[in-house]
């Protein structure tokens, strides 16, 4: 596990595939104690979820899995909704985490605001008058190349706001995508929550066309937890039609959450062409502001 304190005051703490972002705003002595309970928690959390990885990756069924882990059940709970379609509770792992480690900080001190970024899943904490501005990426492949790729755009989640989890997806993402979304960022009430969403919604930005070509996932990783699902690997360009379908597919399938209160709204990004949907998304701002990551 390596730990460190970058100059900009964010503490980071990383695992095998975790790695986490954080920053909490309060007295001093308060924002030591939480960064001490961030580092409490995440001790060991990487074991504790491989010990129950067998049925993290099942797909879920009629009955919720066994899992004992407070993680793993948040999970599952999580990837509940979707159970009608192939999905497991990894649908749902890097947002479960940010929630963990997020809830142990506020536990342990007052803080002002704070977040966990688990790899552009975010979990906040805000107390009233405290707000965040969120950075809107167009493009996971461009932000993963450049790093310090400035935001599209910003959305302001305030204190009054019941949207305190924000997760991105897309076919160049961390996991394997079904669709070809550049990047889908999707904001709910919760880090799990948004982290099943986004994936979902992802998903569903798909069409039918040559310029797209697929593999099985196993072909590309074996033990990944898609099987023989084909999954995208490679996105040509596409007659506007074709993104307009693609996009209205995914409108589709985030409306229905919105309505199931699933979550609170979502943003759509592919070949530079944007769908904003839900209130909660249409506050994006002009670039300016502060950004979890």
């Amino acid at each position: 596990m390596a730990t460190g304190q970058p100059s900009s005051g964010r503490l980071h703490l990383s695992e095998g595939p975790i790695d986490l972002i954080i920053e909490a705003d309060g007295e001093a002595f308060a924002v030591r104690r939480a960064e001490d309970a961030a580092r409490f928690r995440f001790k060991g959390l990487l074991v504790e979820l491989v010990a129950e990885l067998e049925w993290l990756r099942h797909p879920l069924g009629e009955t919720p899995p066994p899992v004992q882990g407070p993680i793993a059940r948040r999970m599952a709970e999580a990837a509940w909704p979707y159970r009608d379609v192939f999905v497991t509770p990894m649908v749902a792992v890097a947002g479960a985490v940010a929630e963990a480690v997020l809830s142990a900080m506020v536990k342990a001190a007052p803080l002002r605001r704070a977040f966990v970024n688990n790899g552009g899943d975010i979990a906040l904490h805000l107390e009233p008058g405290a707000h965040l501005d969120i950075g809107v990426i167009r493009s996971i492949e461009e932000f993963g190349v450049a790093g310090s790729a400035r935001p599209e755009a910003f959305v302001r989640v305030g204190w009054k706001s019941p949207v305190r989890g924000i997760a991105t997806s897309g076919r160049q993402g961390r996991s394997f995508s079904l669709g070809i979304a550049d990047a889908v960022t999707v904001l709910a009430r919760t880090a799990a929550g948004a982290d099943a969403a986004a994936t979902m919604i992802a998903n569903a930005v798909t069409t039918n066309d040559a310029a797209i070509r697929r593999r099985p996932a196993r072909e590309l990783d074996p033990d990944s937890d898609l099987g023989d699902i084909p999954v995208v690997v490679e996105v040509g360009t596409l007659e506007e039609t074709k993104i307009r379908a693609a996009l209205g597919s995914g409108r589709e399938r985030a409306e229905a959450l919105i309505e199931k209160r699933l979550i609170e709204g979502a943003l759509l990004s592919l070949h530079g062409q944007w769908e904003s949907i839900g209130e909660a998304a249409k506050e994006a701002l002009a670039i300016g502001g502060e950004t979890a990551g």
